[in-house]
């Protein structure tokens, strides 16, 4: 519908300047936008604020001759009204409105879906944590925010790559080892010094029991470098695997995992560092190499190599992003923590400076999550050892209400987790209240088939639905095709979620005023019709969010 609008303002545009009625001043952008409150129409544009300096003409004039030749469509516009200094709002007659039933049962699972992206390529990497520990919560907020962005991209027409990028090298899983072997020696009555920075969770006991069982004391006769090693390997990957199983019972897909230590075997770091310095962007001073960012829009130059000669993080970044690049993807977007706000520059100057467009890469930043119970913060400490894992979330609360939940708020505003409400079995709980529209559509549907009635679009009368909370109905499952781009087009995954909860609100409300099954036959072929296309896109757009449509609750 939204299109529809568009094409035909773009056509009365063009119309009105080949008549001389306007100057000929051809428009950047023909903008037509849902308007929040429905008392000003069902699609509203400022197209005529935004021509006024170029035609020279007053935005009101130039409204007013766009809604005169609007107007003479009868069979598609009701109305059209101008408001404030020009901005023009569109009513659409109703029974264009009830022609979006036929596109979902055409379409059925496929409603929602464009080809928007024009299977333009695009990567998004998130979740990534070093296998040093359990993934926690706010791993969990990164993990719901990346597979859901990656469902919305490719439901609007973009190749998506999901992937885990593996931080598999450095002094944290140097520390690792050193902190699993300690507890190796502790459990083999071995006098032993835990490390002053290591981790200290429970599960690195653990690891270090199941680590004695497969090599008993064989570890102590090894250098203690070698063993350290050996620790580190074991451990990182017994960690590896159980990401890897809590993200697949968080229903969460990665296309590739791609590990940091192949950026050395491949010698793609050091390949990196030649590039840079064959293209003069890279330079040594007081004993290190420098990467020129402040020549691409940083605030200062960064340390690409260490005095001591080792590499700072951002060296493997840069030759991963490289690699992205080399790959073919033509958007990176990035799912980093907050803490990574002052990466984002940095590493845009690499982008530009390997020959791409800085935009083309983006970085969306996921805040902090606090959890609480009975109104009171749940205390964590990551390097205490005292956190709470996703595992123990999803255990909790289940998948579905979890990444629900992760998704309330925009992923750069700080998210209170309450536990409490998240167990409700009730209409507080908006996943509950959501499911539950689902579910209760489910239960209308079977009626309706114990009694031998049929949902049969081309038997139903479609008339009948064009007032009232039935056309309300109509038009918020109309929309969900335009949210599905805007999330896509904006990169907020959220947007989902809000809509989500608008649509089962918006059935509650019709279905505690109107029956579905009447005496009305007419009316009761049509509202089977229409609770049938609200289920399908309720169906859709949770699929979206990687969360079960219950048949029954």
């Amino acid at each position: 519908m939204k299109e529809k609008i568009e094409s035909l303002l773009k056509q009365t545009l063009e119309d009105l300047m080949q008549d001389g009625v306007i100057p000929v001043c051809e428009p950047d952008i023909i903008s037509v936008n849902i308007p929040p409150n429905k008392d000003f129409g069902d699609f509203a544009s400022n197209i005529a604020m935004v021509m006024a300096s170029k035609a020279k003409r007053p935005p009101r004039e130039i409204a007013g001759a766009i809604k005169e030749r609007m107007e003479t469509h009868g069979d598609i516009i009701k109305k059209v009204d101008i408001a404030g200094p020009g901005f023009i709002n569109f009513y659409v007659k109703p029974v264009m409105w009830t022609g979006v039933l036929n596109d979902i049962f055409s379409q059925r699972e496929f409603y929602g879906t464009s080809t928007y992206g024009a299977g333009k390529k695009v990567q998004v990497e998130f979740v990534s944590a070093n296998p040093t520990g359990p993934l926690h919560i706010g791993h969990g907020r990164g993990a719901a925010v990346g597979d859901t962005l990656a469902r919305i991209l490719a439901a609007a027409g973009f190749d998506v790559q999901a992937e885990y990028y593996i931080n598999d090298v450095g002094n944290q899983m140097n520390i690792l080892g050193a902190s699993v072997f300690s507890r190796y020696k502790e459990l083999l009555g071995k006098e032993t010094v835990f490390p002053s920075d290591g981790y200290k969770g429970e599960y690195i006991a653990e690891l270090a029991r199941a680590l004695s069982q497969t090599h008993g004391e064989s570890l102590l006769e090894e250098d203690e470098s070698a063993a350290v090693q050996i620790c580190r390997q074991f451990a990182s990957s017994v960690i590896f695997d159980e990401i890897k199983e809590d993200l697949k019972s968080f229903n969460v897909h990665f296309d590739h995992y791609f590990s940091e230590s192949s950026l050395y075997e491949d010698h793609k770091v050091e390949d990196t560092l030649g590039y840079f310095k064959e293209k003069g962007f890279s330079y040594e001073e007081d004993g290190a190499l420098w990467f020129k960012t402040s020549d691409f829009g940083d605030e200062k130059d960064r340390v690409l190599r260490k005095q001591d000669g080792s590499l700072t993080y951002f060296a493997p970044d840069i030759a991963y992003h490289k690699d992205k690049l080399e790959r073919g993807f033509k958007q990176i977007i990035d799912i980093w923590g907050a803490d990574h706000h002052g990466y984002v520059p940095r590493m845009k100057a690499a982008i530009e400076a390997l020959g791409a467009e800085p935009d083309c890469f983006h970085a969306l930043l996921i805040q902090l999550v606090s959890l609480v119970r009975q109104g009171k913060p749940v205390y964590m400490s990551t390097r205490a050892g005292e956190f709470v894992t996703l595992k123990e979330i999803i255990d909790e609360v289940g998948k579905d209400v979890a990444r629900y939940f992760f998704l309330m708020r925009r992923c750069d505003s700080h998210l209170i987790f309450d536990l409490d409400l998240a167990k409700k079995k009730s209409d507080e709980n908006p996943v509950y209240y959501i499911q539950y529209a689902h579910a209760r559509i489910c239960s209308i549907l079977k009626n309706a088939k114990d009694q031998g009635l049929d949902v049969d679009i081309d038997q139903a009368d479609m008339d009948v639905l064009a007032a009232g909370e039935d056309l309300e109905l109509i038009k918020t499952i109309a929309m969900f095709p335009d949210v599905v781009v805007s999330c896509a087009t904006d990169l907020e995954p959220h947007r989902i979620a809000f809509y989500l909860l608008e649509l089962a609100t918006a059935f509650h409300r019709f279905y505690n005023k109107n029956r579905v099954i009447s005496d009305d036959g007419r009316m009761t072929k049509a509202r089977l019709v229409l609770i049938y296309a609200v289920r399908q896109v309720l169906s859709n757009a949770l699929t979206l969010m990687g969360i079960d449509a219950p048949e029954s609750m």
